[in-house]
C-alpha cells in the first residue's frame, strides 16, 4: 500500500498506435489466421504476445511472409522496398504507418532530391530509425548524439544545403541540444515548421514534469524496446527524480520496496495497453486515492489505413453480390459477416483499440 498516486493525463496509447492496434484487430477477426505482421505492430511486449496468441505471426523479412497471406506493416514505417515486397506474390498488405512518420519519411525524399545533406536525429537500430534512413540512404545521416554530430559535420561543407530531421519518439532535449548545435553550425538550416516529435510523445513528457513536482516515486509504464518509454524514463532522470521504475506490469511492483507514505506518480509510454495502467493503479493500493492529473487534452485521430479501408469496401460488395444471387426473398437479411463490415469503419472514431485488442 502506498499513500496516493496521481495518475497522468495523457498516457499511453497515441492515435497511431490506436490506429495500428484496431487494424490488425480487424484483420485477426475479418480472415483467416495466421496473419503476417512485419516487425512488431507497437513496441510493447504485452501487445505482441496477445496478438500472437490470437494469430498473429511476427517476422523480420518479407520473405517469411508465404505468397497469398495477409501481412500488416508496423506503425514504425517501412523502408520502401519493404512496402513493394509486402505485395509482391499475391500477397494481401496493409500498411499501419503512423502518418506522423509518413510526414517525416516525405520530408526526407523531398529534401534529398533537392539536393540537401539530411541530418536524422534517431536512436540506431530503431524499426522507425532504419525505415526512414532507407528513404534516401545516399543522403541521410544519423546523428544519435552530439559527438556523432560534431563528426558527421566535419564532413559537410558549410554551404552546402543541411536539413535537420527526427525520429518522432524522442526525449525532447535529445532533440533540442542538437537542433541548436546544429544551428550554431548550419545556421541557414532547414527544419520543418513544426518539429519532427511526435505530439503525444511531448504531451506525455510534458505530463511526466508535472508529475515529477507532486510525487516521491515514479511508474513508466512500458516495454523496454519503446522509444517513447525509454525517453519518459530519460526525463524523469534529467528531472533529478531519484526513485524511477520503468516496468512492463504490475507483477514487478514487489520488486520496489514502495512504501506507506510514498507518493506514486503513474504514466505509460504511447504502446503500453490501459487495462495493464489500471492493474499497476489497483495494485498500488493507495489509502488516499487516485488523484487525476490532466495536463492536456489529447483528442487526434487517424482513421483505418487506406487499404484496409478499400478492402472492406471490396469485401462488402463480394458478400452482398453473393447473397444477393442466393437469396432473392427481400425479407432475408444480409449475413453477419456483411453487416460488421458495413459499420465497423463508421464506428472507428470511438472504439478504443484497448478494448478491441482483448476482444480479438
Amino acid at each position: 500500500m502506498v499513500k496516493k498516486v496521481y495518475l497522468a493525463e495523457p498516457r499511453g496509447f497515441c492515435a497511431g498506435v490506436e490506429m495500428a492496434i484496431k487494424a490488425l484487430s480487424f484483420l485477426v477477426r475479418a480472415f483467416q489466421t495466421p496473419i503476417y505482421c512485419y516487425h512488431e505492430i507497437v513496441h510493447n511486449q504485452i501487445v505482441v504476445d496477445r496478438f500472437t496468441k490470437q494469430g498473429v505471426i511476427f517476422v523480420n523479412s518479407i520473405d517469411e511472409v508465404p505468397s497469398g497471406a495477409t501481412v500488416m506493416l508496423s506503425a514504425h514505417g517501412s523502408a520502401p522496398k519493404i512496402v513493394a515486397q509486402s505485395s509482391e506474390q499475391g500477397r494481401m498488405a496493409i500498411n499501419a504507418v503512423c502518418p506522423l512518420v509518413t510526414k517525416v519519411h516525405h520530408e526526407a525524399k523531398t529534401r534529398a532530391k533537392k539536393g540537401f545533406e539530411v541530418l536524422y536525429v534517431g536512436h540506431e537500430g530503431h524499426d522507425e530509425a532504419i525505415g526512414t534512413m532507407a528513404v534516401a540512404p545516399d543522403k541521410i545521416h544519423l546523428i544519435t548524439s552530439e559527438e556523432s554530430f560534431e563528426e558527421i559535420s566535419k564532413n559537410i561543407s558549410p554551404d552546402t544545403a543541411v536539413a535537420l530531421l527526427a525520429q518522432t519518439t524522442l526525449a525532447m532535449s535529445e532533440w533540442q541540444n542538437i537542433e541548436v548545435l546544429a544551428r550554431e553550425t548550419f545556421p541557414d538550416m532547414w527544419t520543418a515548421t513544426r518539429n519532427d516529435l511526435c505530439f503525444a510523445t511531448t504531451n506525455r513528457q510534458t505530463a511526466l514534469k508535472e508529475l515529477a513536482a507532486l510525487c516521491d516515486v515514479l511508474l513508466i509504464i512500458g516495454s523496454s524496446n519503446s522509444s517513447n518509454t525509454l525517453a519518459l524514463e530519460k526525463v524523469a532522470r534529467e528531472m533529478g527524480c531519484e526513485r524511477v521504475y520503468r516496468i512492463d506490469s504490475a507483477s514487478q511492483l514487489g520488486n520496489l520496496n514502495l512504501k506507506e507514505n510514498d507518493i506514486v506518480g503513474v504514466t505509460a509510454g504511447a504502446s503500453a495497453p490501459e487495462d495493464i495502467v489500471q492493474e499497476v493503479v489497483s495494485a498500488c493500493n493507495a489509502s488516499e486515492g487516485v488523484h487525476p492529473l490532466s495536463v492536456i487534452n489529447e483528442d487526434e485521430y487517424f482513421p483505418p489505413p487506406s487499404q484496409l479501408r478499400d478492402l472492406a469496401l471490396d469485401l462488402n460488395f463480394a458478400i452482398d453480390a453473393i447473397f444477393a444471387a442466393r437469396h432473392r426473398d427481400e425479407s432475408l437479411s444480409p449475413p453477419r459477416t456483411a453487416q460488421d463490415l458495413r459499420t465497423v469503419f463508421s464506428h472507428d472514431r470511438t472504439t478504443l483499440a484497448a478494448d478491441t485488442l482483448i476482444a480479438s
